[in-house]
């Protein structure tokens, strides 16, 4: 029952803080810190991530120069334009063009490759213009190691290679996946993201880099369903944020001959280093948040508080029902099972 769970909160020196959570003091204790996770996912910015236009080492470099002057020493007899197809930007950054030699192009974009061939080009051929295209090399991949339809290793197209784009090259996120989150690994640093926030807004469709490794995974935060409900157990989070009303929905709702409406407890334990001395915090590590689903200030109060990954929650039994059992006993035996059951109602 709610008054054996809470008792201790009475006593001189208890060991745990005891919270009514009401609809007053419900946008208080959303700025309580997070426990059981960070509180929010991190997924980088479009905007500080590279445009990825820039040639790299094994990308695939064609320069075409065209030039109108007779006996020209790039281009054959007749022809106009001379193509130098696939050339591979060596490990130097480089590529090797006649008469000129090594030019560095490495870290360009085409259109600066392009001028900085023109240039070399301008002391042995002076009317020479020069076209330029660029094809991502071997290196250029992207790895989809799991939770995909279709995992593997995805060259890059292009330098406009999306993550939404990799996903569906990949064959899509499977639909029995609950809740899936998108980790993208770039380097030593990890981002992720739920993927329903990653298909609502296009802003977070994100360019890829060479090496990136996307993986899909269930979202493996779950709290603890006890007490008088209609399913104790451990119970995923089905989607990103979870309140109070739709975690007892999970649970299977209040037993009706069982719960009590005014103590539904959650149970949760803080970080040392999150303690406060006034309301804007928790007092002590372990606290306890208690809700009267009796009226319309502590459902209300219910829908706007979030429950956090490895919270407990759970559903006191009724004194009613308790004292119901043991008299039913007793009435077995004396025949008062009909008053006991009057007197209940």
């Amino acid at each position: 029952m709610q008054s054996e769970v809470l008792k201790e909160a009475d006593s001189k020196q208890p060991t745990f803080q005891v919270v009514q959570v009401t609809r007053e003091n419900t946008p208080v204790l959303a700025n309580w810190p997070a426990t059981g996770w960070h509180g929010h996912f991190h997924w980088p910015k479009a905007g500080s991530i590279s445009d990825g236009t820039v040639i790299r080492t094994g990308d695939k470099v064609t320069v075409t120069i065209w030039d109108s002057q007779e006996n020209s020493l790039l281009t054959s007899p007749g022809e106009k334009f001379t193509r130098l197809a696939d050339m591979e930007v060596s490990a130097d950054g480089t590529i090797f063009l006649p008469y000129v030699n090594e030019v560095n192009v490495r870290g360009l974009t085409p259109a600066s490759a392009r001028s900085r061939i023109q240039a070399n080009l301008e002391p042995i051929v002076p009317s020479a213009q020069v076209q330029l295209s660029v094809v991502s090399g071997e290196g250029s991949a992207v790895d989809a190691a799991g939770g995909l339809a279709q995992p593997g290793s995805y060259p890059m197209p292009s330098r406009n290679y999306k993550i939404l784009a990799l996903i569906s090259d990949a064959g899509g996120i499977p639909p029995t996946l609950r809740n899936p989150r998108v980790r993208l690994l770039r380097g030593t640093t990890t981002y992720q993201i739920s993927a329903d926030q990653l298909f609502e807004s296009g802003s977070r469709n994100i360019l890829l880099q060479p090496r990136d490794t996307v993986v899909v995974e269930e979202d493996d935060r779950s709290f603890v369903a006890l007490g008088a409900t209609g399913n104790e157990d451990l119970i995923y989070f089905p989607k990103d944020e979870l309140n109070a009303l739709q975690a007892l929905s999970l649970m299977g709702g209040l037993s009706d001959l069982r719960a009590d409406p005014k103590g539904v407890l959650v149970l949760r334990e803080y970080r040392s280093k999150d303690l406060r001395a006034d309301a804007f915090g928790p007092n002590m590590q372990q606290v306890v948040f208690s809700f009267d689903l009796t009226s319309a200030d502590g459902l209300f109060a219910a829908r706007n508080f979030m429950i956090n990954p490895d919270d407990i929650v759970l559903a006191t039994e009724s004194p009613v029902t308790s004292a119901q059992t043991i008299f039913g006993l007793i009435g077995s035996v004396l025949g008062l099972s009909g008053q006991v059951a009057a007197t209940a109602g």
